[in-house]
């Protein structure tokens, strides 16, 4: 644990586990007492953000904050995202259960730099956290041969659009992560339209059915070990800032009340 001091008041920081941060206020901070460029360096250090003791935004002043960091991505429904249990929800985002791994913005063609949230109302541990995984990590620890292989690959991901985004789109696996130069995956895991409304469905282009779904399987096995994992359990009033590109993420099934409410931004 280590505090900061700005001219508006001390900070604690609370390093995560196996990543993350949570930065906390005595109470009745704002985020703007902190400089977005400061926020935006313990973000890339720390790959997720946690905020607390800050005053939440109202729904305007929240997409107004977050265009200090750049363009602000405009969905459909808008710039700010609500993130709530629907009871007879068109696509898994708002249903109850669980949401498996994915990057941000793949089927609007954007690449957004950051994702912010912010929590209205939670249950902590009634389930649905948001799970993180640090692809940055996950290709660290991979071997040369491995490495090499994924360098080759492209992945080809469709969807039908029912919610606020669907397509089809083709990815190269490894990238570069915008700011720092380092190698992140891009990575989605595919969704069985047995289980899942609005499937995603994925394809290894080169490889056929078989060594498709033993690719697929080897990658989410891989990305869903505990030391690349970090599952945010939601407290009302948590404003979380995550990097999209070092990341892929997902939440867990709800087990208890269903009754959180998210709002969400993302800044590219």
């Amino acid at each position: 644990m280590a505090t900061s001091t700005t001219p508006h008041g001390a900070f604690t920081h609370t390093p995560l586990r196996p990543f993350g941060r949570i930065v906390e206020a005595a109470g009745g901070a704002r985020i703007t007492d902190v400089p977005a460029e400061v926020l935006a360096r313990w973000t890339e250090e720390s790959r997720v953000l946690v905020l607390r003791g800050f005053d939440l935004m109202a729904k305007e002043e929240f997409a107004t904050y977050c265009r200090r960091w750049g363009e602000v991505l405009k969905w459909e429904p808008g710039e700010v995202i609500d993130l709530v249990v629907e009871d007879n929800p068109r696509n898994y985002l708002f249903a109850s259960g669980d949401v498996p791994f994915h990057w941000d913005g793949a089927f609007v063609e954007a690449n957004p730099r950051y994702f912010f949230f912010q929590c209205l109302n939670a249950t902590p541990g009634a389930g649905g956290e948001t799970v993180f995984s640090d692809t940055t990590a996950a290709y660290r620890d991979a071997d040369a041969e491995l490495r090499e292989q994924w360098a080759g690959i492209s992945l080809t991901y469709s969807t039908e659009k029912l919610a606020h985004y669907g397509g089809l789109i083709t990815e190269r696996l490894v990238s570069q992560h915008p700011a720092t130069g380092v190698p992140v995956l891009r990575f989605a895991e595919p969704l069985d339209p047995a289980v899942y409304k609005n499937p995603v469905h994925v394809q290894v282009d080169g490889f056929g059915a078989a060594a498709t779904e033993e690719f697929l399987a080897g990658m989410a096995e891989r990305l869903h070990r505990p030391e690349y994992c970090y599952a945010h359990d939601w407290r009302t009033g948590d404003i979380v800032i995550a990097d999209n590109y070092a990341l892929v993420h997902g939440r867990n099934a709800f087990s208890g009340p269903t009754n959180r409410h998210l709002q969400r931004v993302e800044v590219i």
